[in-house]
């Protein structure tokens, strides 16, 4: 046992004894003694308890490391596969005041990633859920929630508030808003992202020295190329562990574990084939960054006033690429198959998706990886397909890479009698076929 420890276990006997006395005393209709300040410092003899196991770690830093959670305010924004489990470490390693931001609802496909809600928060706001949930874990912990969305007008009056964020969103627009209203606020930001079964964590503008996402990523990416867990799915355990990870690095930065070493960094993790955490040296600060460079041209009131358009300069995908009457209501997509059964029903999901439900008599060709790739039709339609006379009728999930899907098997192959079926399978179940499994 080093020093540190013995001094965290020397603690823990004297509060112990002190408790033990106390206990007497009362029994004994004796006034109880008060602990000494210099011994209990700001904690109770319970979070002392609590903390304990934590606090004798040598690499955690004992107890001045535990009284700076215990003082420390951060600030969550987004509960869900990333924010819960980061939020669960964060509240019960102690850290005093946790801000949780997020006006989504829980929904039951939140519930195999999302571990701190729960069956009965279906429909609850998920910042109210977490909060419940982390009140019962530790009561010492006082959790301030923000049922908003992030927006220009109130970021930095909720972001000045805390002395760190913690980014858990999932799209490019939140990101550039919170790196830079924490940026002009001078607050440091562990940012994560994870999809599928992949992960990302990495530390920004640390103590207003260190790079900004700007500096990672001056533009944004192709909006077709950003994918979300609702289009391209997501391994549980993988956003997990990302969260975890998310929790950690906000636990070094604020108990200064970084103060006299920290270098940029990218972590990356995978959990398939096997789990694997890569590590990659990122470049420092950029001078002609628009935010935190020498010569900034983002300001605190370039971004209250809304000059700055986060949505506009992150740009949506257009699926506006297919007129009215090449679309199909779910009903009117019926009829289609009634009258002619014929109909060729192309599915343009993924295989994976295509695996768990479909309409029947449906072929498969996935869009992105097939299909959108294709210079011929072979392998695509059945050998029996007749251009002249059959129908086709695309769909996909929700009806949006089905529009890409007709049009291409419109104007690169030449086919006429080609619909787009709105709303997708998911439309399908909801107004003709509640039997077909929505996810």
């Amino acid at each position: 046992m080093n020093d540190s420890e013995e001094l965290v276990a020397l603690r823990l006997k004297v509060a112990q004894l002190e408790e033990e006395n106390n206990a007497l005393k009362l029994k004994l209709g004796q006034s109880p003694i008060v602990p000494s300040e210099k011994i209990l410092d700001s904690l109770s003899l319970e979070e002392y308890r609590r903390y304990g196991r934590q606090m004798i770690v040598p690499e955690f830093g004992s107890l001045p490391s535990q009284l700076k959670l215990r003082q420390a305010k951060i600030l969550v924004v987004g509960a869900g596969g990333l924010g819960c489990p980061a939020l669960l470490y964060l509240a019960a390693a102690g850290v005093g005041k946790i801000g949780i931001l997020d006006n989504d609802t829980v929904d039951e496909s939140n519930l195999h990633r999302q571990v701190l809600h729960r069956t009965t928060s279906v429909g609850i706001l998920k910042c109210e859920s977490a909060k419940s949930y982390l009140n019962e874990l530790n009561p010492n912990v006082e959790i301030v929630t923000h049922p908003v969305r992030l927006e220009n007008s109130n970021a930095f009056n909720i972001i000045e508030g805390y002395d760190l964020v913690v980014d858990c969103t999932d799209t490019p627009a939140t990101r550039y808003l919170i790196n830079d209203a924490s940026v002009l606020a001078g607050k440091t930001i562990v940012s994560g992202s994870g999809v599928k079964t992949h992960g990302q964590v990495t530390i920004l503008n640390f103590k207003n020295e260190g790079p900004c996402y700007r500096c990672f990523y001056p533009t944004p990416p192709k909006p077709e190329s950003v994918s979300t867990c609702g289009d391209s799915g997501v391994f549980g355990p993988a956003i997990g562990l990302t969260g975890i990870m998310l929790a950690t690095e906000a636990i070094k930065v604020l108990t200064n574990y970084y103060d006299d070493n920290f270098l940029p960094f990218l972590l990356q993790y995978s959990a398939f084939p096997q789990h694997s955490i890569r590590s990659f040296r990122m470049r420092g600060r950029k001078q002609e960054c628009a935010v935190c460079g020498l010569n900034p041209t983002i300001s605190k009131g370039d971004i209250l006033s809304g000059t700055i358009n986060y949505l506009s300069f992150c740009g949506k995908i257009s699926y506006n690429v297919v007129s009215e009457d090449e679309r199909l209501s779910p009903e009117e997509a019926r009829q289609l198959l009634a009258q002619d059964p014929k109909t060729i029903i192309l599915d343009v999901r993924p295989e994976e998706q295509f695996k768990i439900t479909r309409l029947p008599n449906a072929v498969n060709s996935g869009w992105e990886r097939t299909l959108s790739r294709a210079d011929s039709l072979e392998n695509i339609l059945p050998n029996e397909f007749s251009p002249e006379l059959d129908n086709i009728l695309v769909m996909c999930r929700y009806g949006n890479d089905s529009r890409y899907a007709l049009r291409k098997l419109k104007d690169q192959f030449g086919l006429k009698k080609v619909y787009d079926l709105i709303g997708g399978i998911d439309r399908w179940s909801s107004e003709i076929d509640p039997s077909i499994p929505r996810y």
